[in-house]
Formats: structure tokens, C-alpha cells, sequence
């Protein structure tokens, strides 16, 4: 079976790929199934958008489309920058600037807690959906540490491995990751939903 990753994002497009193959299920590029559009996310959660880009996806390819939704929501900042994650500070920020932003926000403030949320989406073309939630909670490190990953992993800590997510390799991230945890959800429910 054959999904459109609704991301132009090849890191996450890899991990999905890592993650879903062992179902017998390739995820392609939008590029890959011609399709290039940009899903204004106009949802006030992760849920609301990562339906928005799978279904436009699907949409304009005709394929089933796979969406993911995902970002930080650090306690102490009520939530922030929770859907609004990449965007965080506004366009002009990448990664790095958007870290800055969210430790500059965040001095002397504490606890620390923070988690990363998930939402996967898969719309068919028959009308069907299917979506799994995954979360992984942490606390912000005071300095980027770590050189793998991407967004906000160098600054979140995961207490028990007493790394940040850009310390872990692959596998131990997928093991643990709020995107590892939604996807192996996601994967009993497809599993489910191929059986039928």
C-alpha cells in the first residue's frame, strides 16, 4: 500500500518510511505523487490539523494521504507553543531562532515540563479516516544539547535517558518519541483497518 505524506519535510518523511515499512507500506513525497500545495493550518488542535493536511492531500492526489501534527507544549508557557510550533516567533525564525525564542521566553521561569505531542492522520479516498495520538513528556534544557534531529530537540530533555532527543540515535527516539508512540498506535489501527 502506497501513502502521500502530507510534509514536504524529508526527515519526517524518512521516519515515517522507518516506522510504517514493516507493514509492507511505502510512504511517498508529495513531490512524488504530484502534488505540490501548502494546507493553510487553520485548526486550534493538533487533531483538527493534521485532518486538514491529509485530507487536502488526498484530495489533490487521490491516494491516500498520511498527515502528522505534531509539537512542543511546555507547561509553564500554558501550552506554548503547542499547534503554532513550527511557526513559533513568527516567519522570519528556522529552528534555531525559534529555540532561542522559546528559552529566552522561558528564563527563570520553572518547572520545566514540557511534552511532545503527536497526531497522525490517514484520509482515504473512500471517505474513511483513521488517527492515533502519541505523547512524550520532558522537560526544556537550559542549552541546546546534541547535534541529531530536528525543531526543538536539542533544548528537550528526557529525564530517565538524561539525554535530549538530539542526543538519541534513531532508534532510541522512535523507540520513545511522542511521533514513535502515535505511529505504533497508528500501525494497529491500519493493521486493523487493512484486515477488515
Amino acid at each position: 500500500m502506497k501513502l502521500v505524506l502530507a510534509s514536504k519535510n524529508p526527515k519526517k518523511l524518512k521516519e515515517l518510511n522507518d516506522i510504517l515499512s514493516r507493514l509492507g507500506v511505502e510512504v511517498c513525497s508529495e513531490a512524488d505523487a504530484g502534488v505540490d500545495i501548502d494546507v493553510e493550518e487553520t485548526g486550534t488542535t493538533f487533531e483538527e490539523n493534521s485532518l486538514l493536511k491529509a485530507q487536502a492531500v488526498m484530495e489533490a492526489s487521490g491516494l491516500p494521504a498520511i498527515a502528522d501534527d505534531s509539537g512542543l507544549c511546555v507547561d509553564c508557557l500554558n501550552g506554548a507553543p503547542g499547534v503554532y510550533s513550527a511557526r513559533y516567533g513568527g516567519e522570519g525564525l528556522d529552528d534555531m531562532g525559534r529555540t532561542r525564542l522559546l528559552l529566552e521566553n522561558m528564563r527563570g521561569q520553572m518547572p520545566r515540563s514540557a511534552k511532545f505531542v503527536s497526531v497522525i492522520t490517514c484520509c482515504f479516498p473512500n471517505g474513511d479516516v483513521i488517527s492515533a495520538r502519541g505523547e512524550c513528556p520532558g522537560t526544556i534544557a537550559f542549552a541546546p544539547q546534541g547535534e541529531g534531529g530536528f525543531g526543538y530537540d536539542p533544548v528537550f530533555f528526557v529525564p530517565h535517558l538524561k539525554k535530549t532527543f538530539a542526543q538519541l540515535t534513531a532508534e532510541e527516539k522512535n523507540a520513545i518519541s511522542h511521533r514513535g508512540r502515535a505511529l505504533e498506535a497508528f500501525k494497529v489501527k491500519l493493521e486493523e483497518y487493512l484486515n477488515k
